[in-house]
């Protein structure tokens, strides 16, 4: 990773639209952003949830459980496919820091989204509150 390394352009969009969403808050469109096997890699979870419906959930779910959330540095790699985006936010009194990785494809869709999170007191957190809202969907999800 390097950060004068440049996404492609179609990345580039797809990331730019991102950023907006979340700025928003209001991630109705995300499902557009996505390809339909995307992959969503918890840092709660061993196994990856795939397909952008679940991808989607998530998402929507997770950026209602984070208070002030903000992005603060962004590396692309070589490529111009990949880009790590570190973040704080806070959950309930826990504040925590992470990373999401994200992978494109050629043509700008989401296809890979792992979140990294610190430290275990916020994880717990996120995990505990994510479950909450979660647990019926995965479950069935996973079967």
């Amino acid at each position: 990773m390097s950060s004068n390394a440049q996404l492609q352009p179609a990345a580039a969009a797809t990331l730019a639209q991102w950023h907006a969403l979340m700025q928003n808050n209001d991630l109705r469109s995300l499902p557009e952003l996505l390809h339909p096997q995307a992959v969503f890699r918890s840092p709660m979870a061993h196994k990856p949830y795939a397909g952008a419906p679940v991808v989607s959930l998530i998402l929507n779910t997770v950026s209602k459980v984070f208070v002030d959330f903000a992005y603060h540095r962004e590396l692309a790699s070589a490529d111009g496919l990949n880009v790590v985006l570190e973040f704080s936010a806070k959950v309930g009194e826990r504040e925590l820091k992470g990373i999401d990785m994200i992978r494109f494809d050629e043509t700008g869709k989401i296809v890979d989204f792992e979140v990294m999170v610190r430290p275990m007191s916020g994880l717990q957190a996120l995990g505990e509150e994510m479950g909450r809202r979660l647990a019926p969907f995965l479950a069935a999800a996973k079967a």
